[in-house]
């Protein structure tokens, strides 16, 4: 496990083969939101043979239901999602390019695996910090799906946004791994 590493979205496949699990990680750039309503349409539209509203091919995307915004600020309070909501979609867009997911929470055997086969990081973010987490957001624009409210899909700038690597591309886990290491004890 290493110290702070700056990473610039987007994130490609040279870009995540550096990162390893328990990597503390700073986000600078573009990444989006989406939760289990937004990750459904997606994959609904994939199925249809349709566009994707933003192209996944080494993207980020961020589980998350953003607050309102209070007058003043670029976004409301904007914590994690339970991941697992969004095991079911995960794999098809993983597949079609989908490089890094920011979430809380375990992950199913079935995304590993896709992550391992495609190259794709889970990263987690720390529930209950969603005030200063939005801190970490520079601008936030509604791009899909607006009638799904906090869901909908939002592209987001974000600078020092603050991730740990959880599961890395070669599907080490730090829960696993944390498990493992309290057994020992």
């Amino acid at each position: 496990m290493n110290g702070i590493i700056r990473i610039e979205a987007p994130l490609t496949q040279e870009k995540l083969r550096f990162l390893k699990v328990g990597d503390n990680v700073l986000i600078n750039g573009v990444i989006y939101t989406g939760r289990d309503a937004a990750h459904k349409k997606m994959v609904e539209s994939i199925e249809r043979g349709e566009e994707l509203p933003f192209d996944v091919q080494d993207q980020i995307i961020y589980f998350v239901g953003p607050t309102p915004a209070k007058e003043g600020q670029v976004i409301g309070s904007a914590g994690p999602t339970t991941s697992g909501r969004m095991d079911a979609y995960s794999p098809k867009l993983i597949s079609r390019g989908l490089t890094g997911m920011i979430g809380k929470g375990l992950r199913s055997p079935e995304v590993i695996e896709a992550m391992k086969k495609h190259g794709a990081i889970y990263f987690g973010a720390i529930g209950g910090a969603g005030a200063l987490i939005a801190k970490r957001i520079v601008s936030a624009e509604v791009i899909a799906y607006p009638e799904l409210g906090p869901e909908a899909v939002r592209r987001l700038v974000v600078k020092d946004f603050p991730v740990m690597v959880i599961i890395d591309h070669e599907g080490n886990n730090l829960y696993d791994l944390g498990k493992a290491q309290y057994r020992r004890v």
